[in-house]
């Protein structure tokens, strides 16, 4: 069956068997190494996307559910040569190790930069609760995503 929706900004359409999650789609014939797969069982928060701009793990979410809706992935969030402000945030903050899980985070701290441009720290820590860290960055990332935060109010007043 094809499914047709918008991959960050782009129209996509991918051939998606029934069975098939939106997780797979975008990692095997989208071309996507963004998200990843953890648990599989929507519980470490590493294959996080949007979805209509609301942060949802891709890995156990059939293919057919992005049908005409819009997803991005943190390809999506910016380029090298115009990283998001949370990516400026995160690199200038080391808040990532290993990086495993930085996709999903990022994911999740730009929806929530989206909807709640001024969070405090303790809005911080719920929107990345459900992700799974074991670097122990986690005090590293609240402070990027406060800095990322700064960094678009900053961005807005000029």
């Amino acid at each position: 069956m094809a499914v047709a929706f918008t991959l960050n900004g782009a129209p996509a359409v991918v051939e998606a068997p029934e069975g098939m999650t939106l997780l797979q789609a975008l990692r095997g014939p989208l071309g996507l190494s963004g998200p990843r797969f953890g648990c599989g069982q929507e519980a470490c928060g590493c294959c996080y996307v949007t979805l209509d701009g609301e942060p949802r793990p891709s890995c156990a979410l059939p293919a057919q559910a992005a049908a005409g809706r819009r997803v991005v992935t943190v390809e999506g969030l910016g380029s090298p040569e115009q990283p998001h402000p949370l990516q400026a945030a995160f690199l200038a903050e080391q808040a990532g190790q290993c990086g495993y899980c930085l996709s999903g985070i990022l994911i999740s701290a730009a929806a929530l930069l989206a909807r709640e441009p001024d969070p405090d720290e303790v809005a911080v820590r719920a929107a990345l609760e459900p992700h799974l860290c074991r670097c122990g960055a986690h005090n590293r990332m609240i402070r990027a995503v406060l800095r990322a935060a700064r960094m678009m109010r900053e961005e807005e007043r000029a």
